[in-house]
């Protein structure tokens, strides 16, 4: 979709104003219904950032990120914060493809994701691929905070450039904690200005795409996900908590979302 000018001192909806990029918030909150089902009593968003509830085949809600604008770009800053809370079910995804693109803001894009899954939750957070475009400049920050018997299966993806151009710059971190536990921190730069090494053998050795797919499940404290390699390019192993983690690197996206289809599927389910 073509992107939306705001002029200056336009404060309404994206938030925006003239030279410091857009600023855009989405909130989810899913809640249960007492029914055996799954309310959404919160669902807000503006600006970029459309959320739009679709028809679910269980008992949760469903729940889609539309991108009404480009980007982001540099400069702009996205925020979407979902909670579910005791007892609820919910699955997020999204219309298409993130593109990070260049912009006539300096410096960087931010993206944020920050998710609170309470006791006898479970969220399935599944976005399509972040794809990092030639010239541009993101940051991606994802926290969860996770109950003790909360539930969750959450896959990033990021495609490094479009068909036959090189990448942007980008730096993704992944910050989970169950029960007040952190079981992971960690963070990957990419492209232009990134630390030496990313495109080593040891990093991604040539790859342009990269995905993770983590799992959470009470049941994995007492009985942990074995490690081993998931067939050429993907692995997984458990983490210090009721936890897993799939890391796969593929030539293209296509490829990556097989290996992580194929990896949710051979972990033991209850």
């Amino acid at each position: 979709m073509d992107r939306v000018s705001v002029p200056a001192g336009a404060g309404a909806g994206a938030g925006a104003s003239a030279g410091a990029g857009v600023r855009s918030v989405a909130r989810i909150v899913a809640r249960a219904d007492g029914r055996g089902g799954t309310s959404l009593p919160v669902l807000e968003s503006d600006g970029p950032l459309a959320l739009r509830r679709t028809r679910s085949a269980g008992t949760g809600a469903r729940v889609m990120l539309v991108g009404a604008m480009s980007g982001p770009l540099g400069g702009d800053h996205f925020t979407v914060e979902g909670r579910v809370e005791e007892e609820a079910r919910l699955s997020v995804g999204s219309a298409a493809a993130t593109i990070a693109l260049p912009g006539q803001a300096k410096g960087e894009a931010r993206y944020d994701v920050r998710l609170d899954i309470a006791d006898g939750g479970e969220l399935h957070w599944l976005p399509e691929q972040l794809i990092s475009a030639q010239g541009s400049d993101l940051r991606v920050s994802t926290r969860v905070e996770l109950a003790g018997t909360a539930r969750l299966v959450l896959r990033e993806e990021q495609v490094l450039g479009r068909v036959g151009e090189e990448p942007g710059r980008l730096t993704s971190r992944l910050t989970v904690r169950v029960a007040g536990q952190a079981v992971l921190d960690q963070e990957l730069a990419c492209g232009p200005g990134a630390p030496g090494g990313w495109d080593g053998p040891a990093v991604l050795a040539g790859h342009r795409a990269v995905g993770q797919l983590l799992v959470v499940r009470p049941e994995f404290a007492a009985t942990p996900v074995a490690a081993g390699l998931l067939g050429e390019g993907a692995s997984v192993v458990p983490l210090a908590g009721p936890a897993a983690l799939v890391t796969a690197v593929a030539p293209d996206a296509l490829r990556l979302r097989r290996l992580l289809d194929e990896a949710l599927a051979s972990l033991p389910r209850t």
